[in-house]
């Protein structure tokens, strides 16, 4: 009819993986439909696909040869939890999800963490309010970034080597865009990293963080080591606001800080 609003709408690649994974994203699309239906203004369309543990043990792949291509059609992927007994987790991991990542080139992984009103909460004397904190975690470099080698595989002088990968480029961009969040939240940022034992990683993270925290005399910001970052989260939340660290630091710290799991969408090609 003339004059009526035009609907927009997202299209959504479901990957409801393993386990746990479809059950959660069967409600998490409920919300997501919810929503539109509140706004009015944008419309869902789900398509769906069988990838997964259980995909692989059926046809020797996590997902199709051409997954990534057709993945692409899409406005963004909703992700669930991916493992199954008898597929190995490296396989799981890197035949699927981090397939997706690179080659989407998804650099940020945002976790919210926030203790939502009605849910428990283990640590004692911990207000709902001293629980809002949100990770920006590098998500395409450091220690998951595959680099690395096995020499003398099954002999007695067997060797590996695992690299982290840490590029001027790809710490600059993870850096600056929590700066950003920070500055458009008007919250504080804390930087995590381990540089008194990790002499060139981490020194070399903490230095970027400094230079670009030049541009950025408004944010008040703190640097701590990840053992004591640890110690904190559980001592005083409250103190985190927003912060940034590296791929492997934010899996763990984001594991110890989600009282409750959230899902994340992505949209390729988007940062």
């Amino acid at each position: 009819m003339k004059g009526e609003a035009k609907v927009v709408k997202h299209k959504i690649a479901v990957i409801a993986g393993d386990g746990i994974g479809p059950e959660v994203l069967t409600e998490g699309i409920k919300v997501l439909n919810r929503v539109a239906e509140c706004d009015g203004g944008f419309d869902f369309e789900f398509t769906y696909f069988p990838w997964g543990c259980e995909y692989y043990l059926k046809t020797g792949k996590m997902m199709d040869d051409d997954g990534i291509e057709r993945l692409k059609e899409f406005d963004a992927i909703f992700l669930g939890a991916v493992g199954y007994p008898g597929v190995p987790d490296h396989i799981s991991l890197w035949d699927l999800l981090l397939t997706i990542r690179k080659s989407f080139d998804q650099y940020v992984n945002l976790r919210p963490v926030k203790l939502l009103e009605g849910a428990p909460c283990p640590l004692k004397d911990v207000d709902r309010k001293d629980v809002d904190m949100i990770f920006v975690r590098e998500n395409s470099e450091g220690e998951y970034a595959g680099s690395g080698s096995w020499l003398f595989k099954g002999k007695p002088h067997e060797v590996v080597l695992q690299e982290g990968v840490f590029s001027r480029h790809g710490c600059q961009r993870i850096i600056r865009y929590a700066y950003n969040l920070a500055r458009e939240k008007g919250k504080s940022l804390t930087s995590i990293s381990k540089g008194n034992a990790l002499n060139y990683s981490m020194v070399f993270w903490d230095q970027i963080f400094k230079e670009i925290g030049e541009e950025y005399p408004d944010v008040k910001t703190q640097s701590l080591l990840v053992d004591a970052a640890s110690m904190f989260m559980v001592k005083d939340p409250g103190r985190f606001e927003i912060v940034v660290t590296s791929n492997l630091f934010g899996d763990i710290l984001t594991d110890l800080a989600q009282p409750l799991p959230e899902e994340w969408v992505w949209r390729p090609g988007r940062t």
